[in-house]
């Protein structure tokens, strides 16, 4: 599970698609109440941080209609409470940067 802190334009398409899939089990997780990941130190990260969250939502919505993709799954923006920004990360944007390029994907690192 992850949520990048890179900007959403340099991620291939797994990892696009991926996080978005990811950041509506976070919100679902937070917002809902859910135990599943509840736990998970990136789900914890954003605790707090729905506004942030959503945020990023935004970001990853942009980035996917840009390259033709329909988006059907808005979040709630009435939950997007709290801090607007991020400032705790799993792994630093360096390493995140780092974590991609060993993949050997199609990310624009």
């Amino acid at each position: 599970m992850r949520i990048w802190d890179l900007p959403p334009k340099i991620l291939c398409r797994q990892h696009l698609l991926g996080e978005h899939r990811e950041l509506h089990a976070i919100w679902s997780v937070l917002t809902k109440k859910k135990k599943g990941y509840s736990h998970h130190p990136e789900t914890l990260r954003w605790v707090g941080k729905l506004h942030a969250l959503y945020n990023r939502h935004e970001l990853l919505i942009y980035e996917m209609q840009h390259r033709g993709y329909n988006h059907k799954s808005p979040l709630d923006k009435r939950a997007a409470k709290g801090l607007s920004k991020q400032n705790i990360f799993v792994d630093t944007p360096r390493t995140q940067r780092k974590l991609l390029r060993n993949k050997k994907c199609n990310c624009k690192i």
